[in-house]
């Protein structure tokens, strides 16, 4: 009996035992189990941006510009002896004197099989030499590298390698479709490290009224939190797809370097420039012969009108003013096209086939109006910058001190106006300041009002002085004229 029992108990350890050493699984657990397969995939997978990153460096160049810089020294005699070399002061006036040189670092992008690279105006503005690297170490200067044309009113150039090398190309997507919160890839050159990659989003679109001093004046940038630091100036915003959306062009930053904030020129501009450059090696625009301006809310509540884009101001002989166009109308159709910003219709126009004749639709006084005008050529001098002014610190009437045309101010700051009067002082955080008036602007209009000196300021003045709506003014700044907005 006891033997039987042994065995019994012997039997059932051995079976458990075995079941152990084996490691059979009799009561699988309820988790998942992973599967060589599945493990292999988790290890092995690999960032969607490497794949972008891959594709698209080797067409992304460094450039470096340098330019030589040049001064005259100017040589005084002083002392006892003056009048003994004077004689000799025609021969040391002026001496030539080579200062030194300036280098910019920037990047290019090959949108051309045969070499065609292109980069921002800023990168090689006023270079004496040009250096062009590629990914795979060929370098080309002096006379191998080509400016093939510039436009300083979209911060686009166009270069050409001078080589029988057939290059990688970029492929180019359309920037109309991308959308904020997309990813947004940066490649370039910052600092000289070449080949950088850095990752983001687009933060937001047809961004304007950036103050660059050497960039564009005809705005509508692609803002992204990418990293773009100095020298990632013409190198490529890619999407996840691998495709160009845009030219890295410009950074908002108190440091000057990157604070989160930069700004690229959308494909669909910057290919039209391009394009236009390598067939005629200048861009040949049309244009309407006005300076305009975004209709503000203040705007919209004082004009009558909920969008459009405002005219500050007409060029006399230039096509819109042959068709009758004023300065306060509001422009809401071109062409049968529903204008809704200024970089819209900029766009617009400048694309427009010289010689045509388009409808304009706009809002005078509050009442619809139906021009014909036709397209002409913009004049070169019409594709300069705006100089910025000075803000000062005291508060008057919205946060304006102004002057009479004919004060020590006004004689200081060279104006030669007759009718009018001088912002003198703007008060920081007033009702001015915040609608954007500047010193050294000239009042000539308030609400529909001619200033022809202080006595009409004032007079004004006074009357809307408990005025809660917003005040129009009509100011000269610079050589040009436009309407600001003041809202008490």
């Amino acid at each position: 009996m006891k033997k039987t029992k042994y065995l019994f108990f012997g039997t059932i350890g051995f079976f458990f035992g075995l079941i152990i050493a084996c490691n059979i699984d009799i009561a699988p657990s309820p988790e998942a189990k992973k599967t060589p397969e599945a493990t292999e995939s988790i290890s092995i997978e690999e960032s969607p941006f490497a794949k972008v990153a891959e594709e698209v460096l080797p067409t992304v160049v460094n450039i470096s510009a340098e330019k030589i810089y040049r001064y005259e020294r100017e040589f005084e005699f002083e002392g006892p002896f003056k009048d003994f070399f004077k004689d000799f002061e025609k021969f040391f006036k002026r001496s030539p004197y080579r200062g030194g040189k300036e280098r910019s670092l920037g990047s290019g992008l090959i949108i051309d099989e045969r070499g065609y690279i292109l980069t921002n105006n800023h990168v090689i503005k006023g270079a004496d030499k040009i250096v062009v690297k590629l990914k795979d170490k060929s370098v080309f200067r002096g006379d191998d590298v080509e400016v093939v044309g510039t436009d300083a009113r979209t911060d686009i150039a166009v270069l050409k390698v001078k080589t029988e090398k057939v290059f990688p190309v970029a492929r180019i997507g359309d920037s109309d479709k991308a959308k904020i919160g997309d990813w947004a890839i940066a490649i370039g050159n910052p600092f000289g490290f070449e080949g950088t990659v850095t990752v983001g989003v687009i933060s937001a679109k047809g961004r304007t009224g950036l103050y660059l001093p050497e960039g564009p004046q005809q705005q509508n940038f692609i803002q992204t939190d990418a990293s773009i630091n100095p020298g990632n100036s013409g190198g490529p915003l890619i999407n996840i797809k691998g495709e160009v959306i845009g030219i890295n062009t410009a950074i908002a930053t108190p440091t000057g370097r990157w604070t989160g904030v930069g700004f690229a020129i959308p494909i669909n501009l910057a290919k039209g420039v391009f394009e236009q450059l390598i067939e005629k090696g200048k861009v040949v625009r049309g244009w309407l012969g006005v300076f305009i301006g975004e209709v503000t809310q203040e705007l919209q509540k004082v004009l009558g009108v909920k969008e459009g884009v405002l005219v500050n101001e007409v060029i006399e002989g230039q096509p819109a003013s042959k068709a009758g166009l004023k300065e306060g109308d509001v422009i809401t159709e071109f062409d049968g096209k529903k204008i809704t910003s200024v970089p819209q219709l900029q766009q617009i126009v400048s694309e427009t086939q010289l010689g045509k004749k388009v409808k304009l639709t706009v809002v005078r006084n509050k009442k619809g109006k139906t021009l014909t005008l036709k397209i002409e050529e913009m004049p070169e001098e019409y594709a300069g910058g705006e100089v910025k002014k000075e803000k000062v610190e005291e508060k008057f009437w919205l946060g304006l001190k102004v002057k009479s045309l004919k004060s020590e101010e006004a004689e200081r700051l060279s104006v030669r106006e007759k009718e009018g009067v001088l912002v003198f002082d703007v008060g920081p955080g007033s009702p001015a300041d915040e609608a954007g008036m500047m010193r050294g602007d000239i009042i000539k209009r308030i609400n529909k009002e001619t200033i022809q000196d202080l006595d009409d300021y004032y007079e004004i003045a006074e009357k809307l002085e408990d005025k809660k709506e917003p005040v129009l003014f009509w100011i000269k700044r610079g050589e040009r004229m436009q309407y600001v907005a003041v809202k008490p």
